[in-house]
């Protein structure tokens, strides 16, 4: 493992190499191999060497912190002043933001250059990465297999070793499945500790970002940058910093483990369900200790997801009008005629579908037969999980149902494709982290992610579940052949 974002801190802080060289080489890396996965929007390695010049000047001059001089490269979601950034969409295909996202700010003040922007889902609307306006990224492992989304870009990017890490956005599994399609570490933090400022949003009370790396100790180390309170963004949790590194080296020995039934029923694969059995075994001898919980709502999950996160976007992209920043139609009569043609041509087929989704849960006569219903499932997702952490420190299950499928096969089919989140999305009806690691291959040789979901602001306690789990494990170390 000699690209994890520790052991590259470890060769900066001892001068065994230079931010520079650091970038130099993920950008040649990035330059011959992103043509065949499509990871990277916009790559720009003037601006790259520039921020590392100054990550090496910083770290000369005794100012450095852990990852000063580490490269990472920022899902297309994020503003970056002066980075196009278009959210994956026509929509904002010549948008220059001219300020910096909460993220990344946290991250440029921690000297981490930006190796480029990451290709995604337009909108972060999609499972598998094939509803980008750039086109569909390909999974390193399988060129001509997707690797999850909305994150795909970034999760191809650091399964590929174009990155070292990434930062990924997560509204309904959109880290931990293209994590777990990828053979990476993603995790989705409690909903509220990483700021959404500058963070182009799809569901406000659902989005959140977090980290994507080759370990849990990577993503520890990125969740300390990452996080903190911003009052530019009032869903942002005003707590104290703290290192959710420090109880990576703790032992498992009486960490109680539960174990939802309906996580392990219909619809999972042999193979995702036998390296999951796998896990639990592991841990076991590492001292966990295995409990049945249920979430009996849990199977509702989807179904009020779709009504809720549409509802959402449709409020959130009517901002993208033609007027004020963005794609304008070339052609239009009057002021009608210009919003009508400007969201007709500049947005695709799946975020129009979301809009008049949600524009029908909201209108008149609907509101309260699904809108309102579907905040109520919520309530009960959520409290779900409330009685099963009164009997487990952590819950496991399997991140998604398959292993990466095939470009095109579920594009025909929404509801299917809708249905690969089956497992992520009522973490983030509850607000509650999750995280998805490597567990295991199938019998294509595709990897197979397992899913940790822990309590509220219970970050340190799930991974270091992961991190011991990665130290008996080692399926994390393993890359596919590019």
């Amino acid at each position: 493992m000699t690209d994890t974002i520790k052991h590259l801190s470890t060769l900066l802080a001892e001068g065994k190499a230079s931010s520079v060289e650091l970038c130099q080489d993920y950008l040649g890396r990035i330059e011959r191999l992103n043509p065949a996965l499509n990871a990277f929007i916009t790559v720009d390695a003037e601006k790259t060497l520039t921020e590392a010049a100054a990550a090496d000047t910083r770290r000369a001059s005794g100012q450095a912190g852990p990852l000063t001089g580490v490269p990472i490269a920022h899902k297309d979601i994020f503003c970056a002043e002066g980075w196009l950034t278009t959210c994956g969409s026509k929509m904002l295909s010549n948008f220059v933001s001219p300020y910096d996202a909460h993220v990344i700010e946290q991250f440029k003040a921690a000297g981490m250059p930006c190796l480029g922007k990451t290709n995604m889902d337009e909108f972060a609307m999609g499972s598998s990465n094939e509803t980008s306006y750039y086109g569909p990224v390909r999974n390193p492992w399988d060129t001509d297999r997707v690797p999850g989304g909305s994150s795909g870009g970034s999760a191809a990017a650091v399964a590929g070793r174009l990155a070292p890490a990434a930062t990924g956005t997560d509204t309904g599994g959109s880290i931990r499945q293209p994590a777990a399609l990828t053979g990476i570490t993603g995790l989705k933090p409690t909903y509220g500790v990483v700021s959404r400022y500058g963070m182009i949003a799809f569901a406000s009370s659902l989005d959140q970002a977090g980290p994507m790396a080759r370990t849990a100790e990577d993503c520890a180390l990125l969740l300390n940058v990452m996080s903190g309170f911003d009052a530019r963004d009032s869903t942002s949790l005003e707590r104290a910093k703290e290192d959710y590194a420090r109880d990576l080296m703790q032992p498992l020995a009486g960490l109680k483990i539960g174990l939802p039934l309906e996580f392990f029923g219909e619809g999972l694969t042999g193979d995702t369900a036998r390296a999951v059995e796998e896990a639990i075994a592991l841990l076991k001898k590492l001292g966990a200790q295995p409990v049945a919980v249920s979430l009996p709502n849990s199977k509702l999950s989807v179904a009020a997801y779709y009504v809720l996160a549409p509802a959402e976007a449709s409020s959130n992209l009517s901002r993208f009008d033609g007027v004020r920043y963005g794609y304008r139609t070339p052609d239009y009569r009057d002021l009608t005629d210009l919003y009508e043609k400007t969201r007709a041509e500049g947005f695709g087929s799946e975020v129009k579908r979301r809009i008049m989704i949600g524009a029908y849960v909201l209108s008149h006569g609907y509101y309260d037969a699904y809108y309102l219903q579907a905040q109520k499932l919520r309530r009960l997702i959520a409290q779900d999980f409330v009685e099963a952490f009164r009997q487990c420190d952590v819950i496991l299950g399997p991140t998604a149902p398959t292993t990466a499928f095939k470009l095109g096969e579920k594009t025909a089919d929404p509801v299917e494709m809708y249905l690969s989140d089956i497992y992520t999305i009522a973490v983030n009806l509850a607000g509650l982290p999750g995280m998805s690691l490597p567990c295991g291959f199938d019998a294509q040789g595709l990897p197979i992610g397992l899913q940790l979901i822990g309590d509220y602001f219970a970050e340190a306690r799930m991974l270091n579940a992961a991190h011991q789990y990665q130290l008996a494990s080692g399926w994390h170390t393993r890359a596919p052949t590019l």
